[in-house]
């Protein structure tokens, strides 16, 4: 009986990282979508996202059914409980992935990243990516030090963002009312699918030690920092 419990348990941190592996693929998939004005690979993304939901939709339910027939505490009950919060996260995550090949698609044939603000977006795009892989790899290895460096690769994104926005209100701008909303909505939606990856890392920190990352924070000595 134990062991069917515990199969369940790992079940669940199965579902989470492959909802970690799917919206990062997806984020990675929507930027080129969005740069490339490729509507079959835009709607690709918006259908693979029904994916993402129906792990989050199981993982729930198999959470409430564990708490109901088993009543764990301690560290099972900390892992079911956080287990549906990152859930959430990520769920959000591809939300946000599907945000950015609906508006791909909603200007095709015309792309919605101007030319100069390509390289911007790509490097938005391939970071989102990279610290969802981060993240999911936390997921499996449960590494402290390695899920509390997210927050600070999360600066970066941050920068880009910044700069992204100085475009904008640059006097130079020539590009339109409409593409002003464009670009300001795909930097914010890159800069919340950071944070959603980082707020999964530290919910894991949190699954792990019983304490959370910022009260962790002074202690964790990162190499290279």
């Amino acid at each position: 009986m134990r062991d069917a419990y515990h199969e369940e348990l790992d079940s669940i941190g199965d579902s989470l990282v492959e909802m970690a592996r799917l919206v990062g693929s997806a984020i990675g998939r929507a930027t080129t979508a969005i740069l490339d004005a490729d509507l079959k690979l835009a709607e690709s993304v918006i259908e693979a996202d029904k994916k993402v939901d129906e792990l989050q939709h199981d993982l729930e339910a198999q959470a409430i059914a564990l708490l109901a027939r088993q009543q764990p505490v301690a560290t099972d009950l900390r892992i079911v409980v956080t287990s549906l919060r990152m859930s959430a996260d990520l769920e959000r995550s591809g939300d946000l992935a599907q945000h950015v090949a609906k508006l791909a698609r909603l200007r095709f044939p015309e792309r919605a990243v101007p030319h100069d603000l390509h390289a911007t977006i790509l490097e938005m795009g391939q970071l989102a990516q990279r610290l969802m892989a981060k993240t999911a790899e936390v997921l499996v290895t449960k590494d402290i030090d390695l899920a509390m460096q997210l927050e600070a690769d999360d600066d970066a994104m941050d920068l880009l963002h910044r700069t992204l926005f100085q475009h904008l209100i640059d006097e130079r701008w020539k590009h339109g009312i409409e593409t002003a909303v464009d670009v300001t909505l795909l930097g914010r939606y890159y800069e919340r699918f950071a944070d959603h990856a980082v707020a999964v890392a530290k919910r894991v920190v949190f699954l792990v030690t019983g304490e959370h990352a910022d009260e962790l924070q002074p202690e964790i000595h990162v190499e290279g920092t």
